[in-house]
């Protein structure tokens, strides 16, 4: 069990050339409030004078200490072999030559080896100041050191700034949660061993170091108590009750020690007097307790505890290692290897771009997106999703009113009353509606210009991690890629405006979808009229006394006084045509009233319309340019039925653009954007990129990449190195 120790110091060496605390080493932490005597408690462990002392604040960093216990025959082993472990090469090396049986070592000066402890202190106290400032400043980056001696035991120490309540010096109004916030950084670590230094002549109940530790060690499992300054207590009192933990029990026991004065210190009392003056003390004060109180038995005490602690938090810590170092293994390979052949390097990283481009579009990509749609994914919904709601939630006679459809009928008459509906009317009337379905069309293609924009940063953010390294080069293929895009954009518009020109260009009535859609639509036309006049017609009244809406009688008289004195003839005054004779008149009158009554079937389905403004008076001369064209009034039969068979037929063949559109569309879009970018994507990204004047510039790391490289790859030696080190323990080591 004495090589646990020893396997701790290793991994703490290891773990400080990276600077790294990412692995809890199983170590003993002193706490205590200032002047408590925790830095005599660690020089009487050491057994020299190494650490600063004084009145007030002494104790500014945190001083991690690792004693190393060397004999002669290790010593000899140290400088002459050359088969030990990498990490006691430096002190095999540097040992050669010391006539002295007991060094030290810093961290932060590397080789350099210190024989003389009073340079040791000196060192810790120039360290202090370099880095807190020389009037009690405190800071919590560690100094490292390192006893070689024959007569120390294997252990792991750390010295923490005394707590305190009072800021004093140039130290900040918040020191006390400065110190406290710094220890429990250290105690918080549940491989750690805290060692709560108590003075004897205070009351054990008010003890700080006492109360931090059980805020994170509530069971007492890893807390040992130290009393010091036994032969300071007034006179009559003893602490005799405290020592057998009848006043706060600790688990792990409770060990009084007699510090050196420091009337001792200014005089050179050494370490070996003090020890034997505090035997002497123990032995008349607390004969009984002697044995179990002392210096020496803190050491042999410490040391067993660290060993029993160190079996118990080492499998726990390999399978951390073990982790750790796949991780960084895992975040060395994102990083990639510093670049050798910069051509063939920059033509895989293109080639790859390229390919996971593709991939992504295809849906054979590596890297599958979970949380949304990606890629070809996203344009197959744009095309049936997207596009196809939006064309069927186009109203095929949206925008289009039946006085639209009447005045197009009439325009396309011109000056002679026509028949039939006139076919001019449909053709201007769909192609109208058919230009409709063009803005959603030329939607479409944006939608999947976007995506394949996006594509790019899927791309660059899963696929090709090694882009990260080079942004110079990520941003030139993300501007190749653009371009690319955008120079293709202007031609699958065109594409698409296009095939709704084709649609336009020849109204095809010839359709066989159209013919039956019409031959269907007219019989239905012709029994709904048939069932509707059979239903809904009124008689036709043949009297004076029969009573016309006066709506129509007021439109009626005035179209025939209108047509009267157009034919320079006298106007009557009552029922226009009954017992007239005269034929041009009579005849225009006489078909005024036989559609009255087909007029008044669409009185109930029509929505009043303004009423046609008053005819001229009687007798004047009538300007027909000054008479507006009655547009906005009641439909007849005939009109009502013409519209209806327009808005049909409009129907019909724009339901048949519709579906065609509908299936061209993303067939024009995937050949003249999509299929065309993937093709041409790496040969444009290998003709813009692949220069020997661009190498340079486009494979420059960022500033950051090569810098984190190598604090992955010094981590990743470390955890290896750690990792062997754990190995070569035998498994009765641990026992």
């Amino acid at each position: 069990m004495e090589a646990l120790i020893p396997v701790i110091n290793k991994l703490q060496d290891v773990f400080n050339t990276v600077g790294a605390d990412i692995i809890q080493l199983p170590q003993i932490v002193v706490v205590g409030t200032q002047s408590s005597g925790k830095s005599s408690v660690l020089e009487s462990l050491v057994g020299r004078d190494l650490l600063p002392r004084g009145t007030g604040v002494v104790t500014r960093r945190p001083l991690i200490l690792q004693l190393v216990h060397v004999s002669a025959e290790d010593r000899q082993k140290m400088a002459g072999d050359e088969n030990d472990p990498a990490t006691w090469k430096n002190a095999r090396q540097l040992s050669k030559g010391i006539d002295a049986d007991e060094w030290g070592k810093f961290l932060h000066t590397k080789n350099k080896i210190y024989t003389d402890f009073d340079e040791i202190r000196q060192e810790i106290e120039n360290e202090t100041e370099r880095i807190s400032g020389n009037n009690k400043g405190i800071s919590p980056e560690p100094i490292h050191l390192k006893i070689y001696s024959p007569n120390v035991v294997n252990l792991t120490l750390v010295d923490l700034p005394g707590m305190t309540k009072v800021p004093v010096g140039d130290q900040p109004k918040d020191i006390e949660l400065q110190i406290r916030e710094l220890i429990l950084r250290y105690i918080s670590n549940p491989n750690s061993i805290i060692l709560a230094v108590t003075a004897a002549n205070t009351d054990m109940a008010t003890s700080e170091a006492l109360k931090i530790a059980r805020e994170v060690d509530p069971d007492g499992r890893r807390t040992l108590a130290v009393i010091t300054k036994l032969d300071l207590m007034d006179a009559g009192t003893d602490a005799m009750d405290v020592l057998m933990g009848r006043v706060i029990p600790v688990k792990l026991g409770i060990i009084g020690v007699v510090n050196r004065s420091q009337l001792d210190i200014n005089t050179k009392k050494s370490i070996a007097d003090s020890i034997r003056n505090e035997y002497a003390f123990l032995q008349k004060k607390y004969p009984s307790l002697a044995n179990r109180n002392g210096t020496k038995y803190l050491a042999r005490t410490l040391n067993r505890l660290l060993m029993h602690h160190i079996r118990d938090c080492l499998p726990e810590l390999k399978t951390r290692i073990n982790v750790l170092a796949a991780q960084y293994q895992s975040l060395l390979n994102s990083y990639g290897e510093p670049v050798d052949d910069k051509s063939a390097t920059l033509l895989q990283l293109i080639t790859k771009f390229a390919t996971e481009y593709c991939n992504t579009i295809e849906g054979t990509a590596k890297y599958i997106e979970t949380s949304e749609l990606c890629g070809g994914a996203r344009i197959c919904y744009i095309f049936h999703e997207t596009f196809g709601r939006t064309l069927e939630s186009v109203d095929p006679l949206g925008g289009l009113t039946t006085i639209d459809i009447l005045t197009a009928i009439r325009n396309a008459t011109g000056p002679r009353p026509a028949l039939f509906v006139p076919e001019v009317s449909f053709e201007l009337l769909v192609k109208r509606q058919v230009k409709r379905l063009e803005e959603p069309s030329l939607r479409c293609v944006e939608l999947v210009h976007e995506e394949m924009q996006r594509i790019i940063q899927h791309c660059s953010n899963y696929s090709t991690q090694e882009l990260l390294r080079f942004p110079k080069l990520h941003d030139a293929i993300v501007e190749v890629v653009t371009c690319l895009l955008r120079k293709r954009l202007p031609v699958t518009n065109d594409m698409v405006h296009n095939l709704v020109a084709i649609e336009l260009a020849y109204i095809n009535t010839k359709h066989p979808d159209f013919a039956d859609a019409c031959g269907l639509m007219n019989n239905n036309i012709e029994e709904q009229r048939r069932n509707r006049l059979a239903r809904d017609l009124p008689p036709v009244p043949r009297d004076k006394s029969s009573k016309v809406p006066v709506a129509l009688a007021s439109a009626s008289q005035d179209l025939s006084t209108i047509a009267s004195e157009v034919d320079g003839k006298a106007a009557t005054t009552g029922g226009a045509g009954d017992g007239a004779q005269d034929s041009g008149a009579s005849n225009w009158r006489g078909m005024l009233k036989s559609s009255k009554a087909e007029e008044a079937l669409s009185e109930e389905k029509t929505k009043p319309a303004a009423i046609l403004p008053a005819s001229p008076q009687r007798g004047h001369a009538v300007n027909l340019l000054d008479v507006p064209v009655p547009v906005a009034r009641k439909l007849s039969a005939r009109e009502q039925r013409d519209c209806e068979v327009i808005e049909r037929l409009i129907k019909s063949y724009f339901l048949i653009v519709r579906k065609n559109i509908q299936d061209s569309v993303p067939k024009a879009v995937m050949h003249f954007l999509v299929n065309h970018v993937k093709d041409t994507l790496q040969s444009e990204l290998v003709g813009q990129l692949y220069k020997s004047m661009l190498l340079e510039d486009l494979l420059t790391e960022s500033e950051d990449m090569a810098q984190r490289r190598k604090e992955a790859a010094d981590m990743l030696q470390a955890l290896q190195r750690a990792s062997q080190i754990i190995a070569e323990i035998r498994e009765t080591h641990l026992w």
